[in-house]
């Protein structure tokens, strides 16, 4: 096991109205898995992705990492604890447009204690693993296709090498070609060992998991099981329609 929550709890308060986002999260997510979260609009899944990463504390409860409670640590603590396991990936990429792509990567890792060399070769290596070419490392962001520099947002979140990689809809952006270049990046990292959690709204995203967690009002109201993904069958997307289709999707 790699995360737990119990009882996690978070409320908002807009002009003095509570509302109850997340009620009560009992969740394990565990080392190698490829999870996926999934709901409606307004569901909570962002929120708990949030509050499972140290991006946000909760109301109530607790968030643990091993045997770190991780909902009681400061925030200079989980800026550390984030830096030292964690990987983020967004549905906005944030690259730095005057940085070379090189650069972006490279940035992200330079608060690590590795030496500059070696971070070098690191960042090199994964652009070659996102399929990002040599003759692009000096480029700008700005010359690149919206897939192409989500797959450059992936690699600079596994330049620290996260024990977990945090996806936040990174497809939901892209038109369908870019979204499955980008997802086989996902897919290839966590056939290499890396664990990920990822939410979307996509099924063809979904259908990369082995896990499926649904979230309605705040509460888990099912996941499935699947086998590793292992490319894209008819009996995979009719189980994973029929799942979401029961719970109202």
């Amino acid at each position: 096991m790699l995360l737990k929550t119990k009882k996690l709890c978070k409320t908002f308060s807009t002009n003095g109205v509570e509302q109850n986002v997340l009620k009560n999260i009992d969740l394990e997510i565990y080392k190698g898995d490829f999870t996926v979260i999934m709901g409606a609009s307004g569901g909570g899944k962002s929120t708990l992705l949030y509050a499972l990463s140290g991006m946000d504390t909760p109301s109530n409860g607790e968030v643990f990492f091993g045997e770190k409670n991780i909902a009681k640590l400061s925030q200079d603590e989980l800026a550390i604890f984030r830096r030292e396991n964690c990987g983020f990936v967004f549905q906005q990429i944030y690259l730095v447009e005057s940085m070379s792509l090189l650069d972006n990567v490279l940035i992200a890792g330079l608060l690590l204690k590795i030496p500059k060399k070696e971070l070098v070769k690191q960042a090199k290596e994964l652009l070659n693993i996102v399929g990002i070419d040599e003759s692009n490392w000096k480029k700008l962001p700005n010359h690149l296709s919206g897939g192409e520099a989500q797959r450059v947002g992936v690699a600079r979140a596994l330049i620290n090498n996260p024990k977990i990689l945090f996806a936040d809809e990174p497809t939901g952006a892209l038109n369908s070609v870019m979204a499955t270049t980008v997802l086989e990046t996902l897919t290839q990292s966590n056939d290499n060992g890396q664990s990920v959690v990822m939410v979307t709204h996509d099924i063809n995203s979904a259908l990369r998991a082995n896990r499926i967690i649904y979230l309605k009002d705040g509460k888990i109201e099912g996941e499935l099981q699947l086998e590793k993904y292992t490319g894209e069958d008819v009996a995979r997307r009719k189980l994973v329609k029929e799942f979401l289709s029961s719970r109202g999707w």
